[in-house]
């Protein structure tokens, strides 16, 4: 008796993929190789379906498999289970009542701003009467713009309400689908549907997944159905509106409009500002003002991400004591992040300038020498050498001709003044944040 190498197991696994693609599953991972003992190779199952499907369908195929990756005659014997599915409980039923949601998610941590106004607005509605207002109720926006923290906390409060307990679900669409090909496979659709359907709040995150699975589908056109009737509350959550959801049934369509949809947009400037100052307060830290103005600035869509970079600046300002500088700030992100957008040009820089210091164009790219002009163009070539990828040269043909030694200049001024005057290290960032706003 001897045991079989991990990766000879795992060669007759690809062997049964690559010559028997129609019988191949998923969970052939999860098979365990036992013992060798006279030509016969023991496997253990996880389940009576696996098992039965093993030795009714793929037994010649794992045979022959064997054969041709040990190179001598081999037979696969596959063990059933150790407890039988009908005494091993259900992925449904043996999850306890408590949900997994993360205690940051809450309504008082959620920044509220423009792009995410009326979501909130109707979560919060929701919470405060379920079944009653916006049902259902659908949220879609873009990845890492709120969407799981607003249903999420709408299950905080709904936990946290005075009346009566509620009986609350939240899940991804992933692991409805789970749920249901394990009620199948063990016969259990009506413990599925009496877990699924006998709810006070049903909540599920990226139901766009649903599309690309029919059975599913058509389990979750019922319950919704059953939920409805009953007037209790259903919130889904995807990356596009119903109409938007490739291969989504008409019906299933039209029953997510019955509600309300609403969606979430990319945070302004000052919404995602407002989000790192919130982030940072939960770790209990406190940034200085340029420090928010240059994480909102290198992320200029995803609010997800931005917790990601504060958590860098974060991380390497304990390397310094656990003071956080903006040149921390910059170590952290990189000194030029630019968002999927498009690139920031020369007249973005010409007009944000002109616009801050209200001056004329003309003034800018002209001969004057005046403090009032020479600063504001200064800063100007200074932008556009650090935030475009122009040559010396060209950028000063944007300054009435001037040569590259006037433009090195205006550079090394700048990043020389900047040192020692705050107000100048504030008037940068702020234009940065700008540029990097106006083609984000």
């Amino acid at each position: 008796m001897c045991s079989i190498s991990p990766r000879l197991w795992s060669d007759i696994l690809v062997e049964v993929r690559q010559q028997h693609p129609e019988l191949a599953r998923p969970w052939f991972a999860s098979l365990e190789p036992l013992e060798m003992q006279h030509g016969v190779l023991r496997v253990q199952t996880t389940g009576t379906a696996h098992h039965a499907y093993l030795t009714q369908q793929c037994q010649q195929a794992f045979n022959s498999a064997a054969q041709a990756v040990i190179g001598r005659l081999m037979t696969i014997a596959f063990v059933p289970p150790a407890h039988p599915d009908s005494e091993r409980p259900l992925t449904f039923e043996r999850e306890t009542d408590e949900l997994q949601l993360n205690p940051d998610y809450t309504f008082p941590n959620f920044v509220t701003g423009p792009c995410n106004r009326l979501a909130h607005a109707a979560c919060a509605a929701v919470a405060d009467s379920p079944g009653h207002v916006y049902n259902p109720l659908f949220v879609h926006g873009n990845v890492g713009l709120g969407k799981s923290h607003l249903l999420q906390a709408v299950c905080h409060k709904l936990q946290d309400h005075g009346q009566a307990p509620k009986r609350i679900l939240y899940l991804s669409c992933e692991t409805f689908t789970n749920h249901f090909v394990e009620a199948i496979e063990r016969g259990a659709l009506h413990q599925f549907r009496y877990r699924y359907r006998h709810v006070d709040a049903l909540v599920i995150d990226d139901i766009q997944f649903l599309s690309d699975r029919e059975q599913s589908r058509e389990e979750f056109f019922h319950t919704f159905n059953t939920l409805y009737q009953a007037k209790k509350q259903i919130i889904l959550s995807a990356d596009d509106a119903p109409n938007g959801i490739p291969r989504l049934e008409e019906r299933l369509t039209s029953r997510f409009n019955w509600g309300l949809v609403v969606r979430i947009d990319s945070p302004s400037l000052e919404t995602r500002m407002a989000i790192v100052r919130k982030k940072a307060a939960i770790r209990c830290a406190n940034l200085p003002e340029d420090v928010l103005y240059h994480i909102a600035a290198s992320v200029p869509s995803n609010a997800r991400e931005l917790e990601g970079a504060l958590s860098k600046v974060l991380v390497l300002s304990q390397q310094f004591g656990g003071a956080v500088n903006l040149q921390i700030a910059r170590q952290a992100l990189g000194d030029h992040v630019t968002g999927p957008g498009r690139l920031i040009g020369i007249s973005d820089i010409l007009d944000a300038v002109t616009e801050w210091f209200q001056i004329r164009l003309a003034d800018l790219q002209g001969k004057r020498r005046h403090r009032s002009i020479a600063l504001p163009r200064q800063i100007s070539m200074y932008l556009a050498r650090q935030l475009t990828n122009l040559s010396l040269e060209e950028i000063g043909g944007y300054f009435g001709g001037r040569d590259h030694t006037t433009v090195l200049h205006a550079v090394q001024t700048v990043t020389d003044l900047q040192k020692q005057d705050q107000e100048l290290e504030h008037v940068l960032t702020a234009l940065t944040a700008k540029l990097h706003e106006k083609v984000s």
